[in-house]
């Protein structure tokens, strides 16, 4: 698998986004492990990668600089171990947000530990095919 993060695997459609920000509804799961909380969705239709979104909230980052400079580390840190949750296996999540919840401006280093215990965690077992 390349080590790449194209147009295709980000989240852009509206419509995706605001039903994984949707209150109460039963088909988006979360949780949260410092210093993101993760909403995932799983469609019918398995997909061989998902479309994934990272916020980070203006109101914790005032300057675009910072905000920007966090976008990118927790982009590289996703890129870099995608692989974790891609086998022939496992089915990964359709659509992912990566919010960032921390006050202040966290180190790669535990952006990237976050992200590797994150990834497994984003996977269905493949059904298996009947014979």
């Amino acid at each position: 698998m390349k080590k790449t993060f194209r147009k295709n695997e980000r989240l852009s459609s509206k419509k995706t986004i605001e039903r994984l920000f949707e209150r109460g509804s039963t088909q988006v799961q979360s949780f949260y492990l410092f210093p993101f909380k993760v909403f995932f969705v799983f469609d019918e239709t398995p997909q061989e990668l998902p479309q994934v979104l990272f916020s980070i909230s203006k109101r914790n980052f005032k300057r675009a600089t910072d905000r920007n400079l966090l976008r990118r580390r927790c982009r590289e840190a996703y890129r870099l171990h995608k692989h974790l949750f891609v086998n022939d296996y496992t089915r990964p999540a359709s659509a992912i947000v990566f919010v960032l919840v921390a006050k202040e401006i966290v180190s790669y280093d535990q952006i990237e530990r976050s992200v590797k215990k994150i990834l497994p965690r984003l996977t269905l077992p493949k059904a298996e095919t009947p014979c």
